[in-house]
């Protein structure tokens, strides 16, 4: 009988450190997963602003293409227009690149803030 008890005893830290370690273990997941979560909606509600800036941008552009398009009276002025049109894309894609880079370094920044976070638990 004494035997068994010391079987039970010795067998109760070991219960407890494997308690311990899945608890932590959940922990981890549990941080993780509220991290990432939080990390994609961010995202998402960037990308939907980007959207909206992007569909104005390109009104703008085009209604400016309309007006000027409008406005040529003769082949001179068609040629200017076109110069004109295309240095303003030229200039908006320099910006949605720009725009592009910006949020990629975002992205990479809060990916290392959720790891930084996910080992400090």
């Amino acid at each position: 009988m004494t035997e068994q008890s010391e079987r039970d005893a010795a067998a109760k830290p070991l219960a407890t450190d494997a308690i311990s370690g899945f608890t932590k273990a959940n922990k981890y997941a549990f941080s993780l997963l509220e991290g990432t979560g939080n990390a994609l909606f961010d995202e998402m509600l960037f990308v939907g602003n980007e959207i909206v800036d992007r569909a104005v941008a390109e009104t703008a552009i085009f209604n400016e293409f309309l007006s000027k398009l409008a406005e040529a009276h003769s082949v001179r002025d068609l040629g200017a227009m076109y110069q004109e049109c295309t240095r303003h894309q030229l200039d908006f894609i320099r910006r949605d690149t720009e725009r592009l880079l910006k949020h990629s370094q975002r992205v990479i920044d809060n990916t290392a803030k959720l790891v930084e976070t996910w080992q400090q638990n």
